[in-house]
């Protein structure tokens, strides 16, 4: 039966309380169920755990170099086969669901979920705003022409004033964009602006952030400074992405707004290991430790103040397969139990999707990571793949 799988002696891990129990696990057509046919592949998994499938809340699938400058000229269809081997390498390492931050499409998502190619489940903004020179804006300063066009295959739009970016943001939602992602601050990758700049005037972030609400979807924001994340979140922003330079008002914003953070350590991590060596210029690669340090800081800051966090890492190029390494880096500070539920039901949270993924209830999608170990006592268990026993996408034993 398509989608139908039956766990025997598992460890059941449910994120939400921490806590294990122990037998089967029916999946019936793709979903968790009660009970299941007496006619199903059986597996015996004397003991391994079983969690549901890891989400990474922030990725880049199309982003096959650092050099993001040089997207725009990369023909479309091979960006795309770039991204469906990115994806497929994601699945083995655990994901079984990806918010991508910019670059994805509606293309892709189809793409995925008619299984043209095996990948995580795929949630897209397709383009992300940015102003003039801001991080969305890959142009050099001596390039005047545009390319930003919806044919290529970079990451950002450039949309200025308040008529504009709202055609920009619903063109983005007319096209089925499960989120809008904004640059509301400098960033690493671009050309132009400092990490400390504030991008976009509140009216037209505000604007931007109505556009979402109207079409019941949220807005995501670029933001590293405190400046840059308390005037975003101050004007509704759900979700900041990075944050590494948080200060206590940033705590207070993200609780009063039930707005979440997510981090994105491993991509500093990376780009400072070897992101020259993946086409990241080198005066980008000076950028980075503005906010490799502070990132740690921010997370441990965000954590102790109840801020509802998110598992994110934002690599691009050869260092995505990184991915699970961000597991270990946030362990630095956190407790195991806690990095797992920011890939897993919080997560699930920010994505709209509670109940659906992230869980083993009943009803759930049958989105499960069969390990040796027990994570909840060694981070070190999702960190390395070679762990995995059994990736299971709706019910489907995929890797």
């Amino acid at each position: 039966m398509n989608g139908s799988l039956l766990l025997r002696n598992a460890r059941l891990l449910d994120p939400a309380t921490g806590e294990y129990t122990e037998g089967d696990l029916h999946c019936v057509d793709g979903r968790i169920a009660d009970e299941g046919p007496a006619d199903v592949r059986t597996l015996d998994l004397r003991g391994a755990v079983v969690l549901p499938g890891l989400i990474d809340a922030h990725v880049h699938v199309t982003a096959l170099t650092a050099d993001l400058g040089s997207l725009p000229s990369t023909s479309p269809s091979y960006a795309a086969a770039h991204a469906m081997r990115t994806m497929s390498q994601m699945l083995d390492r655990g994901f079984t669901t990806v918010r991508d931050a910019s670059g994805a499409d509606y293309g892709l998502a189809d793409a995925q979920a008619e299984g043209l190619f095996r990948g995580p489940r795929l949630l897209f903004c397709g383009r992300a705003l940015s102003q003039t020179g801001g991080h969305g804006d890959s142009r050099t300063r001596g390039a005047n022409a545009r390319e930003d066009h919806p044919c290529c295959a970079g990451l950002g739009r450039v949309a200025d004033g308040v008529d504009a970016v709202r055609a920009a943001a619903r063109d983005e939602l007319r096209k089925g964009a499960h989120h809008i992602k904004v640059m509301a601050s400098g960033g690493v990758a671009s050309p132009t602006d400092r990490i400390d700049s504030t991008q976009y005037s509140a009216d037209e972030l505000r604007a931007i952030v109505e556009e979402a609400e109207a079409a019941n979807r949220y807005v995501a924001a670029h933001a590293y400074t405190a400046r840059a994340v308390n005037r975003a979140l101050e004007l509704g922003v759900r979700s900041i992405e990075h944050g590494n330079l948080i200060d206590d008002r940033s705590v207070e914003l993200f609780l009063s707004h039930n707005a979440f953070l997510v981090p994105t350590l491993v991509t500093y991590w990376a780009l400072k290991e070897e992101g020259r060596e993946h086409g990241l210029p080198e005066s980008s690669w000076r950028k980075v430790d503005d906010v490799l340090g502070a990132g740690l800081a921010a997370l441990e800051r965000a954590s102790r103040g109840g801020v509802k966090l998110v598992y994110g890492t934002d690599l691009l190029g050869g260092m995505h397969r990184r991915q699970n390494h961000e597991f270990r880096l946030r362990a630095e500070v956190q407790t195991p139990l806690e990095v797992i539920r920011a890939a897993t039901t919080t997560a699930a949270d920010l994505l709209d999707l509670t109940g659906e993924i992230g869980t083993l209830a009943v009803g759930a999608h049958a989105d499960l990571l069969v390990v040796e170990g027990d994570p909840v006592e060694d981070i070190g268990v999702l960190a390395e793949p070679k762990n995995f026993r059994h990736v299971i996408q709706g019910g489907e034993l995929v890797a």
